[in-house]
């Protein structure tokens, strides 16, 4: 009573070809990949590479903090551990990686960039 006839259209005549139409989907997630990237991927990586560089140049004496949140002054570097007095003769071993942040011996620390 109330229906209309419907008509189809004719194809392909106002759409975008198949390469086109695939380039034009795919720009806003390449986008948002870009915007990760900036905003979340290099930022971070930024700062595990500084984290890796201070704690590569740990030394003798050098007040640090572990992960664990133990503080004391280290008294032995090796490759991959540091001898650690957290009291009078009172020393553990630690493996560099846990160290969360250093004070050099001169007990100033570098203005952070």
């Amino acid at each position: 009573m109330f229906a209309t006839p419907a008509y189809a259209q004719a194809a392909g005549a106002a759409a975008p070809t198949g390469g086109m139409s695939f380039l034009i989907q795919m720009v806003p997630l390449i986008a948002i990949f870009v915007i990760f990237y900036f905003l979340l991927i290099r930022p971070q990586q930024q700062r595990v590479k500084k984290h890796r560089a201070m704690i590569d140049a740990a030394r003798k004496g050098d007040q640090v903090v572990t992960g664990g949140g133990l503080v004391g002054k280290v008294t032995k570097v090796d490759d991959s551990f540091v001898e650690v007095e957290i009291a009078a003769n009172v020393r553990v071993k630690v493996v560099k990686a846990t160290l969360s942040d250093i004070t050099p011996a001169g007990g100033t620390r570098p203005a952070n960039d």
